[in-house]
């Protein structure tokens, strides 16, 4: 019997982080239910990616830095939870490559476009590289807000926007910093409606 590794880590960690967190998720029925998805969400915690994992409707592919492909036992668990490496600061075109194609399968493509975790809990500057894979595929873009804080038993609340409409800035080949700002803008409403 074939276990799917994903599912069993999904449900392990759901089972400590959601009690612990009161983890509240908020607008789920927006997730397309199929084809690639780009999900670009705020990051101000290391436990992101793993509540984002647990509270999606479907199976996130990350990109991860890379240096935690170097640790021993993250560098066999990654790769069965749909992590793949990137190399911060600086244009990776083999993460760009994996990431296009994850989204071209018609999976979700999970990035915090920040790239790095807000210091202050504020929504930093994103990164031109979202704006990259939403111009570069067809994939829904659908922004996320984590709202704190992480302390336990108290309330973390998890926002899934609806996808955005992506087809003018597509059809007139927006640059990627400006579809960029433009997720950011979404990520940053979803936070002041619900904060």
């Amino acid at each position: 019997m074939i276990v799917d590794f994903y599912a069993f880590a999904k449900g392990v960690v759901s089972g400590v982080l959601k009690p612990l967190y009161r983890i509240e998720v908020i607008g789920a029925e927006h997730f397309p239910k199929e084809g690639g998805v780009l999900l670009c969400a705020n990051h101000i915690s290391n436990l992101d990616p793993p509540v984002v994992g647990i509270t999606a409707p479907r199976p996130i592919h990350f990109m991860a830095k890379e240096e935690l492909f170097r640790v021993p036992v993250l560098k066999t668990l990654l790769p069965p939870l749909h992590a793949f490496p990137v190399k911060r600061g600086m244009s990776d075109r083999q993460a760009l490559r994996t990431g296009i194609d994850v989204l071209k399968q018609g999976h979700v493509l999970g990035i915090f476009p920040e790239g790095t975790r807000s210091k202050d809990g504020k929504l930093q500057k994103g990164l031109s590289g979202v704006g990259f894979f939403a111009l570069r595929t067809d994939a829904q873009v659908v922004p996320c807000a984590i709202i704190g804080p992480y302390r336990p038993l108290k309330k973390l609340k998890v926002v899934y926007g609806k996808p955005m409409d992506m087809s003018s800035l597509r059809e007139r080949k927006a640059s990627p910093e400006e579809v960029t700002e433009y997720i950011m803008s979404h990520i940053q409403a979803l936070l002041d409606e619900h904060q």
